[in-house]
Formats: structure tokens, C-alpha cells, sequence
């Protein structure tokens, strides 16, 4: 009969190190008693009430400190209690307030309470505390309750509890980039290029379990904060894989990577539906994740079947308006410009739609949500003007509803102002366009409510009749009515 070999737990090193989610329970001290006492001595006759208060119980508050960056030790010790307050003496002696229990949490905890999901406070700042379960406050003694018609009172109040919680402890990282892409397509080789992190690095699928952070020197003593996230499947959204726990970490970052590994031909696998994938889940996860700016980058090429699948991915790309930024992590080589493109948008006080060209060039920031398609045709802004409705502006002029404006003039609800074009009332306009309130307009001039406006003229004209303009009508003064 054959001996069953017993069970064999096997702990990661990684998994140990970092925890980024658990669940514990707080409770605030109690508030102390009041005492019920009187004065007894010697050659004292009726010496009167003397119970003193009790004291304060302790509240649990947290802290943030740049001294952690796990969750660890809130795995192993799951119950917290703050002391109660101490119960109230004789002789008018107060009882001792307890201290607060506080509970040291890496920088980026966020606390929500279990029962509801409300979230009590995002701890983003070093030194940053937060009272979670406040104390309860200690009763009064009988010494209080003394008044000139009931001097001796026999009783005293009881300190009220403190509060009690569920919690729940989510991490999530500080960083400034995230590093988003497939399992394998050499995110933690780039991160260890760029930084002093020096996390596992193998030719196998996925080979980071857990986020690493590193410090990515700059130009000019600038610097910023990078992290590799564990690479990502389609399905992710639905626990394939790693599933996309891990992307709760990428949510502060105000700029991510998407690194293409070009290399993945050989496995049969497209480039280009793999950025369409990743894209999705990112989409999933979080609307506001998918609306972050992104750098798409091509990663790889120092192999030949990443090189020669370049100029694919480089055309699918160019038809969506989409700038590629060219790397080798293995080589180094396209890291200057990567990192320039990075500080572009951490260090640049310019948003994200000026950073987009009008001009049909490529854009180099994009993102998540928009990178399934091509800009419209008609988005493109051009000489400072503001398109809106797909109108496009030029000359510095203001298009609204699909309307067409040269010359400084200003067109409305589709009619089309050109220079030295009249409008007359209740005449067609040209090229379809139609005027308002018989108002004439010529050389760039806005014609409103009747008014004729002329360029260079000088002199004053004689105020015309009011004139009514009705639709499908022309317009004609208005007759006034004979009083009866």
C-alpha cells in the first residue's frame, strides 16, 4: 500500500513581497466610565459627590509613509483595536485618555469601507493621516451632576463606544508612465534599460507576476516615475490570464506605453490586432483608463522578422493618423526618443488637442479609445480657428453648423458669407447660402437684424424701415396700424 506524499505549499518570493489588496477589520476604543463617588474623611461631614469623568477611548487612524510599498503586513495581522479610555476614580480623578492607534500604509492606499464600497480616503501624499474609527468619548462622573436641590447623586453617565469597521486596502502605485502590452513583449527589459529596477527578465510568457517601479533619470535634473505592469491577454477583462487586477496601478499614471512586440509574426499572431486588443481591455477596465494619452511603440526590431513586419504595421498605422515610435530594448536603440516623447507630455504645459496636428500628420500621442480609428476628415483646425459640427474654419473665422467662413465673415445656420457676395431680403444668397433678417453683408461684415454693414463707407445712412423676414417669405416694412 503506497504512502500518500503529504501537501507541499509552495510560496512565490514575488507574491510574498507584494500584496496590493486585503481586507481588515478596526475597532476605536471605548470611552471610560464615570465613577460614582463621594468624599469620606475625617472631620468632613457630608463631603459630596467626587467621581471623576472617564477618559477618551483611542481612534485608528492611517498614515501614509514613503517607508512602504506593500501591503504585506496587513495579510498576517488582520484585527486592529485601539485601547479603551480609562474608567473615572474618586476623589474628582479623571480617568487617562488612550492614544490613538496608528496604521502606517504606503503612499497611493486607497481605504473604502467593505459593507458599502464607499470610498473613505485615497492616501496620495506622504504624511497625509486619516481618523477611520473615531474614539468613544468617556461618560461623566457623578461630581457633575450635583446641583444645590439633588446634592448627592447616585449615579454617573457610561462612556459611549467606538466605532467598529470593516475595511478594505487597495494599492495603488505612484508612478508618472505605465508600461501596458502582451505577456513577453520586452516591457521589463525597457524598464531595466531606462532605470535601476532589475526585475526578472526570461524569454517566456509571463514572466513579471507583479508591478515594478523604477526612477527613469532625465534632461536638466528632471525625472520621472515608470512602471511595468504584467502583460495582458484578450479576455483579461473576463480573469484570462493574469486577468487585469494589475491595472489598478496604471489609473494615476498621466501617460502609458503601449509596446507592440513586431516579433509576434513569427508565432503566427497580427501586430495590429494585438494593439486592437490590448486597446479593448484597457477600454473595459475603466473609461477614464482608456481616455489616458498613450505613445504606441514598436518593440523588437533588432530582430529580422520584427524588421521586416514594420512597414505593415507602420501603413495600418499611418491610416489611422498614428505616430509609431521605433524601439529595441535589447539594443537601446530608439530610447532617446521614447523618453523625449515621454517628458512631452509629463513636462509640456500644452494639452493633448494641441499636441494633436490638424494638418493630417501623425499624431505621437493618442489614446486608448481613439485608436481603433482614424480622425474625421472634417476635425482638421486650421490658422487658430474653432471648427464645431465637422465645420471647417479658415482665416481666423468662427464655422458653426456645418457653415463655410472666408474672409472674417461669420456664417450661420449653413449660409456662406464671401466678400463682396450682397445678400438682399428674401433673395437667394449664393452657393445655397441664405441671409437672415434681410441683412446685407459685404467684405467680411456682419449683417444682424437688418442692419446693413459696408466696408470703407463713410458718412452715415438714413436709418431704414424695420422689415419683417419670414420663411419661404420676402420681407417687406412693416405697416403700422391706424389708430382707431
Amino acid at each position: 500500500m503506497s504512502r500518500a506524499e503529504p501537501t507541499r505549499f509552495v510560496f512565490h518570493e514575488d507574491e510574498m513581497k507584494f500584496v496590493d489588496e486585503v481586507h481588515i477589520k478596526v475597532k476605536a476604543g471605548d470611552g471610560g466610565n464615570g465613577a460614582v463617588a463621594f468624599r469620606r474623611e475625617k472631620y468632613v461631614d457630608k463631603g459630596g459627590p467626587s467621581g471623576g469623568d472617564g477618559g477618551n477611548g483611542g481612534s485608528v487612524v492611517f498614515k501614509a509613509t514613503e517607508q512602504l510599498t506593500t501591503l504585506l503586513d496587513f495579510r498576517y495581522q488582520q484585527h486592529y483595536r485601539a485601547r479603551n479610555g480609562q474608567h473615572g476614580m474618586g476623589s474628582d480623578m479623571n480617568g487617562a485618555g488612550s492614544d490613538d492607534l496608528v496604521l502606517e500604509a504606503p503612499v497611493g492606499t486607497v481605504v473604502r469601507d467593505a459593507s458599502t464600497g464607499e470610498e473613505l480616503v485615497d492616501l496620495s501624499v506622504a504624511g497625509q493621516t486619516f481618523v477611520v474609527a473615531k474614539g468613544g468619548r468617556g461618560g461623566l462622573g457623578n461630581i457633575n451632576f450635583a446641583t444645590s436641590t439633588r446634592q448627592t447623586p447616585r449615579f454617573a453617565q457610561d462612556g459611549t463606544p467606538g466605532e467598529e469597521k470593516e475595511l478594505v486596502l487597495e494599492l495603488k502605485l505612484l508612478a508618472d508612465v505605465g508600461i501596458v502590452g502582451f505577456p513577453n513583449a520586452g516591457k521589463s527589459t525597457l524598464i531595466s534599460r531606462v532605470s535601476r529596477a532589475k526585475p526578472k527578465v526570461a524569454d517566456y510568457p509571463f514572466t513579471t507576476l507583479v508591478p515594478n517601479l523604477g526612477v527613469v533619470p532625465y534632461k536638466d535634473k528632471k525625472s520621472f516615475v515608470m512602471a511595468d505592469i504584467p502583460g495582458l491577454i484578450e479576455g483579461a477583462s473576463e480573469g484570462a490570464g493574469l486577468g487585469h487586477q494589475f491595472l489598478r496601478h496604471v489609473e494615476r499614471c498621466r501617460v502609458l506605453v503601449h509596446l507592440v512586440d513586431l516579433s509576434s509574426v513569427v508565432e503566427g499572431r497580427d501586430p495590429v490586432r494585438d494593439f486592437d486588443t490590448i486597446n479593448k481591455e484597457l477600454e473595459r477596465y475603466s473609461a477614464a483608463l482608456a481616455e489616458k494619452p498613450m505613445l504606441v511603440v514598436a518593440n523588437k526590431l533588432d530582430l529580422p522578422h520584427a524588421r521586416e513586419a514594420l512597414p505593415t504595421f507602420l501603413k495600418a498605422m499611418e491610416k489611422r493618423r498614428i505616430r509609431v515610435l521605433e524601439l529595441s530594448g535589447a539594443t537601446g536603440e530608439g530610447l532617446e526618443a521614447l523618453l523625449d516623447g515621454c517628458a512631452r507630455v509629463l513636462f509640456s504645459a500644452a494639452s493633448l488637442k494641441t499636441r494633436a496636428k490638424a494638418d493630417g500628420a501623425p499624431r505621437e500621442v493618442v489614446t486608448a479609445s481613439t485608436a481603433f480609428r482614424a480622425p474625421k476628415a472634417g476635425a482638421a483646425m486650421k490658422s487658430g480657428a474653432s471648427a464645431k459640427s465637422g465645420a471647417s474654419a479658415k482665416s481666423g473665422a468662427s464655422a458653426k453648423s456645418g457653415a463655410s467662413a472666408k474672409s472674417g465673415a461669420s456664417a450661420k445656420s449653413g449660409a456662406s458669407a464671401k466678400s463682396g457676395a450682397p445678400a438682399k431680403s428674401g433673395a437667394p444668397a449664393k452657393s445655397g447660402a441664405s441671409a437672415k433678417s434681410g441683412a446685407s453683408a459685404k467684405s467680411g461684415a456682419s449683417a444682424k437684424s437688418g442692419a446693413s454693414a459696408k466696408s470703407g463707407a463713410s458718412g452715415k445712412a438714413a436709418r431704414p424701415a424695420p422689415v419683417v423676414k419670414r420663411h419661404g417669405a420676402s420681407a417687406s416694412p412693416r405697416a403700422r396700424r391706424p389708430r382707431s
